[in-house]
């Protein structure tokens, strides 16, 4: 800290009508928006800023982090002079600006910090032609809940200036302290970088037994493993964990060297966009596969060669076999959440267990109530996301470590860990199909017309045969969710047709990107007979799949002949 008091800046600005947060106080646009747009960074930055009470934001400390994508480097620079400008005492950042979105969670929750903003669009691609975001999340380290969302955008519709210290530079690639003096500020401004794994890892170290992984990835019967970081923010996770902590040899972890544009691939951790593991597992040299989104909060497993484990089959399995988890040991099993979308396999091993499911609207978000509340302690979400009460996050490599421990303790593998699981539970065979890119209005239209037709009273009752198959509907709604905590109200949260069989239709539209629209069709049935597990899930569901294309007009009213990617 040497040299004269850098300068804090009030720069006169005017608002923009479309930076609402799309749930869990973030905002993700194009990048050459936020690159190109006068003041539209700074104008939402100061806008979250301001949604924190001055007497609370005052000398507080933050955390600040990304997923490496492009334009994250500028971002972070701007944060950092706009949080000195706004009073803020201390900023915790990743060294070279990297910590994941389950990182900062455990970093608030740790140092009781007031907040932290994340850089990052999530799974979705990087680059000057790619997507960026900023995520607000509270002091229990969780996404911000809607008031908070709408309290930012509030603010956003009638900013007219911001603060900033625009003199002030930072270090990223520096471990440890640097310090600021400002102008008309008592205290100095501090910086503190760190390594942006180690937090994390002393707090897996304290829920899962290290020795009995370590011993799976590395004793006589060693089972080999194959990660992928899909060059997002893992890379540096997967090497210190997996590799450096638990003894995986380093060439079972790939694409682990994070990069702005993500090799020019969606960091999306699913069948369409994950081929390279894919294929290296469909090899059947590894016993086990994992990828992760770009800011490692969500994952998928695949099973040797090739065995898909879907999201939703993941959550459950991970309920049944919780009491090979240190952590679940001691604290004992609450309850469960999941989202409405998600499958309900995991209300059949809530049943079998004597505990409570919390069915809410998509979005992490609304667990953090119930987590908070100690009314449960593990949730998921068929989008590839599973995570417990030691964060507010949804947390990738949490789940992974979930998976080895339960094949470390059970001596199976992946496939025979999901085939006793549906032998003793049935088979929930589920599919959604995304419908990205739309026209707002159309969707909107689409949903309003389908909203009004299955909601009608006229709808229940109805019968649809496609083929062999007749299915009869038992009953309709628009999802709506009263919080049990503090009896907020959610409404309009997707379409719901369930049928006599128990199969279910849901229409829901995606608020993930302000740009374009995407409508999302999830179909389930359930299949209880072992001798009818084999199936393609696309094939069981191509009825119901018929029936709601005819009752929707999707492709007819969109142009579409089909989604745009099927998960």
């Amino acid at each position: 800290m040497e040299g004269s008091p850098i300068p804090v800046l009030t720069v006169p600005t005017a608002p923009y009508e479309d930076q609402r947060p799309t749930g869990g106080g973030g905002l993700r646009r194009p990048t050459g928006l936020f690159e190109g747009q006068r003041n539209y960074l700074p104008n939402f930055i100061q806008s979250v800023l301001s949604s924190i009470d001055l007497r609370d934001r005052q000398g507080c400390t933050m955390v600040v982090g990304s997923d490496g994508r492009y334009f994250s480097r500028t971002a972070i620079e701007i944060v950092v002079q706009m949080a000195a400008a706004n009073g803020i005492g201390r900023l915790i950042i990743g060294q070279n600006g990297i910590l994941s979105t389950p990182a900062v969670s455990c970093i608030i929750r740790k140092i009781k910090a007031a907040g932290g903003i994340i850089l990052t669009a999530s799974h979705c691609p990087g680059g000057p032609g790619g997507e960026f975001g900023v995520k607000f999340n509270v002091a229990n380290g969780g996404p911000a809940p809607d008031v908070v969302s709408d309290k930012i955008y509030q603010i956003s519709k009638t900013i007219e200036e911001y603060a900033i210290c625009p003199d002030l530079r930072i270090d990223l690639s520096r471990l440890g302290r640097q310090e600021f003096d400002l102008e008309n500020k008592f205290k100095p401004f501090r910086v503190e970088i760190v390594d942006p794994v180690d937090i994390y890892l002393n707090l897996l170290r304290t829920i899962f037994d290290f020795h009995a992984i370590k011993s799976l990835l590395t004793g006589p019967s060693q089972l080999k493993i194959r990660v992928d970081a899909m060059h997002g923010v893992m890379g540096p996770y997967v090497r210190k964990v997996l590799c450096d902590e638990l003894g995986a040899p380093a060439n079972s972890a790939i694409n682990c060297v994070p990069l702005e544009d993500f090799g020019g691939q969606h960091p999306d951790p699913n069948l369409t966009y994950a081929t390279t593991l894919l294929e290296a597992m469909k090899g059947g040299e590894y016993g086990f596969g994992a990828a992760f989104d770009a800011d490692g909060d969500r994952y998928m497993i695949l099973g040797q060669n090739g065995f898909f484990v879907s999201p939703s089959d993941s959550l459950a399995i991970i309920a049944a076999n919780l009491p090979c988890i240190p952590y679940f040991r001691q604290m004992g099993v609450r309850g469960f959440g999941r989202s409405m979308p998600t499958s309900m396999a995991l209300d059949r091993v809530a049943k079998s267990m004597k505990v409570p499911v919390y069915e809410t609207p998509a979005g992490w978000r609304f667990f953090s109530n119930l987590m908070d509340s100690g009314r449960c302690n593990l949730c998921g979400e068929e989008s590839f996301g599973t995570g417990s009460d030691h964060l507010r996050e949804k947390d990738g490599l949490w789940a992974v470590l979930v998976w080895l421990s339960i094949i470390a303790a059970r001596k199976q593998s992946v496939e025979e860990i999901v085939r006793d699981h549906w032998a003793k539970f049935g088979r929930h065979y589920y599919c959604r199909f995304d419908y990205e890119g739309l026209d707002p209005k159309t969707t909107y239209y689409i949903m309003r017309d389908l909203e009004a037709l299955v909601t009608d009273k006229s709808f229940i009752g109805q019968q649809f045969a496609v083929g062999s198959h007749v299915y009869s509907v038992a009953k309709t709604d628009s999802f709506e969710y009263v919080d049990p905590v503090d009896g907020t109200v959610t409404k309009k949260q997707g379409l719901r047709i369930i049928f006599s069989d128990a199969s279910r239709l849901i229409f829901r539209l995606s608020s993930s990107s302000g740009v374009r629209a995407t409508l999302r069709l999830y179909a389930e049935s359930y299949e209880r007979d072992p001798s009818g597990h084999d199936q393609e899930p696309q094939a069981v569901l191509s009825p119901l799949i018929a029936i709601a294309l005819k009752i929707s007009q999707i492709h007819e009213r969109t142009g579409r002949r089909g989604p745009t990617v099927i998960t």
